[in-house]
């Protein structure tokens, strides 16, 4: 497959690397440090991973799935650019985004992916895209960042609580897209990101109507680089607090897993139908797959 081009070039951070700080879910990250770069925070339990869409190979493809889940995984991704110089502040917007491949649409999330946003044609985003693409740049310079909070971490003093999460943030080059097909397969994939099959199947009205076509763009990010920060665990409090019997006797610590959680479908007024399976399978699914990342990410590395 070939690879997006990077101009930037993340800087080793491989001195400040502590093997027992890493996540379960990133023990694949030990390898492949010229392209995922980890380090360790001042809080036990936290580690960072860094990427640019080059030379990847061997493990380093884990640190890419990793990445790309939390992108996928969150109902929301912010994504931020700058306005133009006439505003001096960056703009932010809240949108539904997709990690994908419409030129290898068989890729997994362990390799270079595209991201995908749609929105309305006459959006100040889509307009700047346009702008940008009509210029002869590469596309409008935009951030894209998701966090999944899985837990409140109490400690025994403020300046030790904390959260388990995980986030991501992703660089790249946002054009507007111009193909049908690319078009059509992107709508597809991000309808099915809200609920699976919900594109297929006779589940919803498709094709989309030409209107509907013309009302609402596509954006495909050509990811520069990226990174993802996790932290799970205890809490960990400093030695000098944790040989206090009066502290260790009169506070509370621990962690409040928190999760997502659908409730039972609620019907629209003109809807004929019981919740067809594939609403149901995923309302299950999903609050069975976040309450148990939740509890286990209450667990030590």
């Amino acid at each position: 497959m070939a690879l997006p081009p990077a101009n930037r070039v993340v800087n080793s951070l491989q001195d400040n690397f502590d093997h027992k700080f890493v996540p379960a879910v990133g023990r694949a990250f030990q390898a492949g440090l010229d392209v995922v770069q980890l380090f360790s925070q001042r809080q036990p339990g936290t580690a960072a991973i860094h990427f640019t869409p080059q030379g990847l190979q061997g493990t380093a493809k884990y640190d890419l799935q990793t990445i790309h889940s939390i992108i996928n995984d969150a109902l929301v991704v912010h994504v931020s650019f700058a306005a133009g110089p006439e505003d001096p502040f960056p703009t932010i917007l809240p949108m539904i985004g997709v990690m994908g491949s419409f030129d290898h649409p068989s890729a997994d999330l362990s390799e270079p992916l595209d991201c995908y946003l749609h929105g309305w044609v006459s959006s100040r985003i889509m307009r700047l895209a346009q702008e940008k693409s009509s210029n002869g740049a590469d596309g409008l310079p935009v951030c894209v960042e998701a966090t999944r909070v899985d837990g409140l971490v109490l400690s025994l003093t403020p300046f030790s609580h904390s959260y388990n999460y995980r986030s991501a943030v992703l660089h790249g080059y946002a054009t507007v897209m111009t193909s049908d097909e690319e078009k059509l397969w992107a709508m597809r994939m991000i309808t099915n990101s809200v609920v699976p099959k919900r594109y297929d199947e006779g589940n919803t009205r498709v094709p989309p109507e030409k209107a509907e076509m013309s009302a609402t763009n596509i954006l495909r990010i050509r990811v520069v680089d990226g990174s993802g920060k996790i932290r799970q665990g205890i809490p960990h409090d400093d030695k000098k607090d944790l040989d206090r019997d009066d502290l260790l006797n009169g506070i509370w610590t621990g962690v409040l897993p928190v999760w997502e959680r659908f409730e039972e479908p609620i019907p629209s007024p003109y809807n004929k139908l019981d919740p067809p399976e594939h609403v149901k399978a995923h309302v299950d699914h999903m609050n069975q797959v976040n309450r148990e990342y939740s509890v286990q990410a209450t667990k030590e590395p």
